[in-house]
């Protein structure tokens, strides 16, 4: 039955059918040929798996995602920040890594933010005299943090496939997220020497107090919503709601760079990537019914205890998984193939699911800067008309430390930790 599965699996992935087909696919045969549970159940199984309340957050966000992306968020933000950082060595690169962290409290969307980021910062990173590999390199690996620094729709949805705590998941983010920031600044100030590349004139007191005003309505949005979340005030999907009605607000009356006959397209822009992230939800539901009816999670439960494999070797395992998986896959993909799967083995092992929610979803940055799928690479490389192999030229130090916060967050499991037991006491 398994090699039966893993045939039919591969053969339509490799077809190029989308993945959404490929796992309904698969699971419809599955489910009709190797058990007796009746085909009435699909449509069952896919209605329920859309019916959650915390699934709303996810529309919301891609909503407020390209508001954010089209309003001119992303420009005030670069601005402000290249006032404070852009005179350093190598300033204007650091100031879109401290833009990328900024943008993706906001948004949630790693190619939301590559794409936002990417169309301003490039072009001025080559008018300064930087390589267009090193600047699109700078943004597709930047862009990443879009998937961990809260709000993620990555960690959103992990939460609602394992059940646990989303502001919990969060909270897990913030260090990692802070940590990675740190690790690309550092190869930057390095690269930057070593290549000479100078920063901008300083800019006056004057100039720089009027720039950050202007930003102030893009720096208080993360404020607002996850200042709602941790406040009690607001459920992580009234956020979400919080967070698109905060973003439309700015784009059209702060920014006025969307036009009231825009709204409509913009909407429609944001639905259709929560529809691409529903659809698939709705085909990995089957999936993960058949899996969980086929008895494989208690197989896999009962194989590690036969192997007495410690927690440290199934993490280093899960590891290898996703970063092969994310050769190939794309985010929500993965989570929602291999999360039914694993999840009874992560309990059993006693390994701390928000922990390993976060380990995760660092491997999926690295994922998407890593060919031949990585999202961002593809991004970036239809942003600066750059040739594909420059964008991962650029990116390739960035995987490199990507690996090693894989490393740090998979073994040091406080990192992801810390925040939340502080904050919200032991889980």
């Amino acid at each position: 039955m398994i090699i039966s599965f893993i045939i039919i699996f591969s053969l339509l992935l490799c077809s190029g059918m989308p993945i959404f087909l490929t796992l309904g696919l698969t699971s419809i045969t599955m489910l009709i040929f190797f058990s007796h549970v009746p085909a009435v159940m699909v449509p069952e199984v896919m209605y329920n798996s859309l019916g959650g309340f915390t699934l709303l957050a996810i529309p919301f966000f891609t909503v407020a995602a390209q508001f954010m992306t089209q309003g001119g968020v992303s420009r005030h933000l670069i601005n402000a920040i290249n006032c404070y950082v852009g005179h350093w060595r190598g300033g204007l690169a650091i100031a879109c890594v401290f833009t990328c962290m900024f943008f993706a409290a906001i948004c949630g969307s790693s190619v939301a933010t590559a794409l936002s980021i990417g169309i301003i910062v490039v072009p001025a990173m080559a008018q300064r005299g930087y390589s267009l590999s090193f600047a699109t390199g700078v943004v597709a690996s930047s862009g990443t943090m879009g998937i961990m620094i809260p709000p993620s729709i990555s960690l959103i949805l992990f939460g609602i496939i394992t059940e646990q705590s989303i502001p919990r998941l969060f909270l897990g983010g913030v260090l990692p997220g802070i940590l990675e920031g740190g690790l690309y600044i550092a190869w930057i100030c390095y690269y930057a020497r070593r290549k000479n590349y100078g920063g901008s004139k300083k800019v006056s007191f004057k100039k720089a107090t009027s720039t950050t005003l202007k930003a102030l309505p893009a720096l208080s949005l993360p404020i607002i919503v996850l200042g709602g979340i941790y406040s009690g005030i607001v459920t992580v999907t009234e956020a979400a709601a919080l967070a698109a009605g905060a973003a439309i607000i700015v784009a059209l009356f702060i920014y006025r760079e969307v036009k009231f006959n825009n709204i409509l397209n913009v909407f429609a822009d944001g639905m259709k990537s929560a529809g691409m992230i529903m659809i698939i939800i709705a085909s990995a539901s089957v999936f993960g019914h058949w899996i969980t009816h086929a008895g494989i999670p208690a197989q896999l439960v009962t194989n590690v205890k036969s192997l007495n494999l410690q927690p440290w070797m199934f993490l280093l395992f899960c590891n290898f998984l996703f970063l092969f998986l994310g050769m190939f896959l794309e985010v929500v993909s993965i989570m929602l193939i291999t999360l039914p799967i694993l999840l009874p083995t992560i309990i059993e092992l006693g390994i701390d699911p928000i922990h390993f929610g976060v380990m995760m979803v660092v491997n999926m940055e690295v994922a998407l800067i890593t060919p031949p799928v990585g999202l961002n690479l593809f991004v970036l490389s239809g942003v600066a008309n750059v040739p594909l192999k420059e964008v991962v030229r650029g990116a390739f130090p960035f995987m490199l430390l990507g690996l090693l916060e894989i490393a740090l967050v998979t073994y040091i499991p406080e990192i992801v930790t810390f925040l939340p037991n502080l904050l919200m006491g032991p889980g």
